[in-house]
């Protein structure tokens, strides 16, 4: 399954549960917290005005605002995450990425976590993204390693999404759009009960799969937070 299919993106974002059966997980995270490397790579930068790119619920946009006392907009592909961050306050739209409907230079620091993987043309989003960041302007892209959930994907056998923009390549292909790249790393682990396994599996879609473990089982976790300067 591509992490970059179109019709895969849509069905696992038409509603929130598939993406909140995966996150549950992290409950119990052992390591550094990616989101909070993330929110510190945006905070360097004293932004006035930021853009979130499939920002899904909407957390962190909302997090920018009230924090950073930053303008944030937040464009996702996925009219449901849409109204979720709507619910929040976040000025968020039903856009893409890979035709961004803002001007040049608009923003301070675009932000794309975990959703890189997810554009056909990557090329073309990393574009758009260092079009509209002004001069000086910085990207902040957070994505995963070849090894983070390997345990469940693993169990998840052929409905595993293939990884795709992981931490390894990710500061190459940056390389190629913007003056210099930066990446920090956050690794650990977590403990996932034999429930949230069943639900991890299941929400990479093609509906129930007999009981997949009996036991709790430790999966390793590996991000990287990329800051990509224009």
């Amino acid at each position: 399954m591509r992490l970059d299919d179109p019709a895969v993106v849509a069905s696992q974002y038409a509603t929130e549960a598939p993406l909140e059966a995966r996150r549950s997980i992290y409950a119990s995270a052992e390591g550094p917290d990616p989101r909070e490397v993330a929110f510190a790579a945006v905070a360097e930068a004293a932004p006035e005005r930021v853009l979130e790119v499939g920002g899904g619920p909407g957390e962190l946009s909302e997090r920018i605002t009230r924090e950073l006392a930053a303008e944030v907009v937040m464009v996702d592909v996925s009219p449901r995450m849409v109204e979720l961050a709507q619910a929040r306050g976040v000025d968020a739209r039903v856009g893409d990425v890979q035709e961004l409907p803002f001007a040049d230079g608009e923003f301070d620091v675009a932000l794309a976590a975990w959703m890189l993987y997810h554009v056909p043309d990557l090329g073309r989003a990393l574009s758009e993204l260092r079009r509209v960041l002004r001069p000086g302007g910085q990207l902040v892209a957070v994505t995963n390693g070849r090894d983070h959930t390997l345990e469940l994907r693993r169990l998840a056998g052929d409905r595993a999404w293939e990884p795709r923009f992981r931490r390894e390549e990710a500061a190459a292909v940056l390389e190629r759009y913007f003056a210099r790249v930066e990446r920090r790393d956050t690794d650990g682990w977590v403990t996932v009960e034999p429930q949230g396994v069943q639900r991890y599996v299941e929400s990479l879609g093609g509906g129930p799969v007999g009981e997949v473990v009996d036991a709790p089982i430790r999966v390793r976790t590996a991000c990287g937070i990329f800051v990509a300067h224009r």
